[in-house]
């Protein structure tokens, strides 16, 4: 059952992202601003870790000085996110917003497995892979159209 804990995981995320998405859209429909939302949707989020790092955690707050400024950015990356998809989800669909997203990430990924950017392992790009890329790409289009 561990080894499927990863997998089970990220299904899950992916549940709450597809969730997450018109919460937010709704949210900032209700308040007038893409933004206020977005900053309510990552203040609940900062309270819910705090109460899950006081509980079960507890890592010492002289951690933060070994982490490298660059990795400092993560959180820029997930505000930017949630306010693009609060804003485009409900003028492109869900399934059109979502399908855009996930094409973007696995090219990404791609590029970033490809070299081992940003502490990765290194994973060469094959052409099996392009190919699984030419088909979310693909369902992009289809998706968008349907």
């Amino acid at each position: 059952m561990l080894r499927f804990l990863p997998i089970i995981c990220v299904f899950l995320a992916g549940i709450g992202v597809a969730l997450q998405t018109p919460t937010n859209a709704a949210l900032a429909r209700s308040l007038g601003s893409v933004l206020l939302a977005a900053l309510v949707s990552f203040a609940g989020g900062t309270i819910i870790l705090v109460a899950a790092w006081l509980l079960f955690d507890r890592t010492p707050l002289t951690a933060l000085r070994a982490a490298p400024a660059w990795t400092w950015s993560g959180g820029l990356y997930g505000a930017f996110f949630v306010a693009c998809f609060a804003f485009s989800a409900p003028r492109l669909g869900l399934a059109t917003a979502l399908t855009i997203a996930i094409a973007s990430q696995l090219g990404m990924a791609l590029v970033l497995d490809h070299f081992g950017l940003l502490g990765l392992r290194p994973a060469p790009i094959s052409p099996l892979k392009l190919l699984g890329i030419v088909l979310v790409l693909g369902g992009v289009v289809l998706v968008r159209r349907g």
